[in-house]
């Protein structure tokens, strides 16, 4: 059937003011919108289709003067904001229906000028196996794909149908946004399929929270510049229609494996989890378990976004824990620290971040006592030094859980920390951070009990660490237990066994060769801040080093 497109132009003027407000000056005038005319395109209008070809599908376009945005109200119960006035909408309710549809051209401070055109459409389209699958004929639960690869991605909206069909520019690697708290709001999402008197509806769940593409946080009042979780509410039963779908995988060589060819139609702004200024999405493959579904950026028509879910919540597997002790330090004999598995830095310089100490191998500054490595930053006339003990070429070691109890300094600038370092370092091609740095902890003694766990590599290094806090009590009175389990899949750093920082791993980062352990305590520094003038010494007291694999 040819598929020749009728216009209906619908000029319109002014039709009805919907709000009058007095002239802000801060603003301008609040003029209402005018001249609107409305555009419809009914697929498959043609003398002998004269209600289209039952698609369903309606192309609409809206324009007024001193418009900024625009509204569709539809007979059928749904809604939809479009900025740009023009979008798709699909009617699904079978057989030839009269449908009214009311479209609002918003102004400056909301006044807003409205208008009323009716369509009759013809719709045949169905996928009963779709709402079958969605909802087991009741309803039923989906949940991000998490532990997946690429549960997230996004490409190309092209015609290289090469691309046009999977994330690929991106795809987030297994639990990837849960390593922070910025995102791991994605992975709360229950997204909820019901049928009611034949209607499919939805319901999105966020716990309060949604995780927004950095191109859309002005919805929210967000300026992070970043992919965030923001407080959003979702709540509220949408409306799903389906129709079909005429997207550029359609028309691809492999359409049929590529492509259930379905479109899902969410009413008032619905969304499938991530923010993307969307509500259509296409679904690629649907079984009684599994979804893949694909949506064009609200603000980007060239980047398409891929989701996939499951209908079994997936639990964040723990890394395999290391349970052989292959390494101990438990401080029992006292004086100094046991040569034959530390090892000194020595001197000042700042050592890259303007630290204020100079480090010594005096027993003033490093010294085992009564069952404790005791390092102490002193501070001598405003000359400081204190120590930094490190197994550089006395143990070294490829993944494994570090446990570190200890004990931190106290005082305006002090800056303990226990971490890691790649032991090629000093090789060409693998200088700092090439090679890798794993800070298991570290802690500001101008922001007590605040904890940093981070990982600097390329991209990722100074104050552009990954990494993430958390707050405990008594940091500097009482020992805790500082831990990371490194893995060739993750790299996860605990605090008394509270997991508050997840990074993954892979061969993309420098995490998958020996590393070497440090322990010391600097002053002041980029990191440190500003020495509390009345500052004399503090130390940080280490009741043992254990490395299991």
């Amino acid at each position: 059937m040819k598929n020749i497109k009728k216009y209906i132009l619908l000029l319109l003027g002014l039709t009805f003011l919907v709000s009058c407000q007095e002239e802000d000056k801060n603003i301008g005038d609040l003029d209402a919108p005018t001249n609107l005319v409305v555009e419809a395109v009914i697929q498959g209008q043609d003398a002998n289709n004269p209600y289209g070809d039952g698609t369903g599908v309606v192309n609409f376009k809206a324009h007024a003067d001193n418009a900024i945005s625009y509204k569709y109200a539809f007979s059928d119960g749904n809604t939809k904001n479009v900025p740009s006035g023009e979008f798709a909408y699909a009617f699904n309710t079978n057989g030839i229906i009269e449908y009214t549809v009311t479209v609002i051209a918003f102004g400056k401070g909301g006044v807003s000028t409205t208008t009323t055109l009716m369509l009759t459409v013809f719709s045949d389209f169905s996928d009963l196996e779709a709402v079958d699958f969605l909802t087991d004929g009741t309803s039923k639960e989906w949940y991000w794909s998490a532990s997946e690869p690429g549960h997230l991605g996004v490409g190309p909206n092209s015609t290289d149908e090469t691309q046009n069909y999977f994330g690929f520019w991106y795809q987030a690697a297994p639990w990837e946004k849960a390593a922070s708290p910025d995102s791991s709001c994605l992975y709360d999402n229950v997204l909820t399929f019901s049928v009611e008197n034949g209607q499919l509806k939805f319901v999105l769940d966020n716990g309060g929270k949604t995780f927004f593409n950095t191109a859309f946080e002005g919805v929210v009042g967000g300026s992070a510049g970043t992919d965030m979780c923001y407080d959003y509410d979702v709540s509220g039963l949408k409306n799903v229609t389906l129709s079909p779908s005429t997207s550029v995988v359609t028309m691809n060589a492999n359409a049929a494996t590529q492509t259930r060819g379905t479109l899902m139609n969410f009413s008032d702004n619905g969304f499938m989890g991530y923010y993307i200024g969307q509500s259509t999405y296409e679904i690629l493959s649907l079984t009684r378990n599994r979804m893949v579904v694909r949506a064009i950026m609200g603000n980007d028509p060239g980047l398409a976004w891929y989701h996939t879910f499951t209908t079994t919540r997936p639990v964040q597997n723990p890394t395999t824990d290391y349970t052989n002790l292959v390494w101990s330090d438990e401080f029992n004999i006292d004086g100094a620290p046991d040569a034959t598995k530390w090892g000194y830095d020595l001197g000042a310089g700042g050592w890259g971040n303007q630290e204020a100490q100079n480090y010594t191998n005096s027993a003033t500054n490093s010294v085992v006592s009564n069952g404790n490595l005791v390092i102490t930053a002193i501070n001598s006339g405003g000359n400081y030094t204190s120590a930094r003990l490190k197994s550089e070429n006395k143990f070294e070691f490829t993944y494994g859980k570090v446990e570190v109890r200890a004990k931190l300094p106290v005082g305006g600038g002090t800056w303990p920390a226990i971490w890691m370092l790649g032991a090629n370092y000093d090789q060409a091609g693998f200088t700092w951070p090439a090679c890798g740095e794993i800070d298991i902890m570290e802690h500001k003694g101008n922001v007590p009990n605040v904890i940093h766990g981070t990982l600097h590599y390329p991209g990722n290094s100074g104050g552009n660490g990954n990494g993430n806090t958390t707050t405990i009590t008594g940091a500097s009175t009482d020992f805790h237990v500082y831990k990371t389990i490194w893995s060739p899949t993750s790299i996860q750093i605990f605090v008394d066994d509270v997991l508050f920082h997840s990074v993954p791993n892979s061969n993309a980062v420098p995490f998958n060769h020996d590393f070497f352990l440090i322990l010391n305590v600097a002053m002041g520094g980029t990191f440190g801040g500003a020495i509390d003038p009345g500052f004399t010494q503090s130390s940080m007291e280490v009741d043992y080093v254990r490395v299991y694999q």
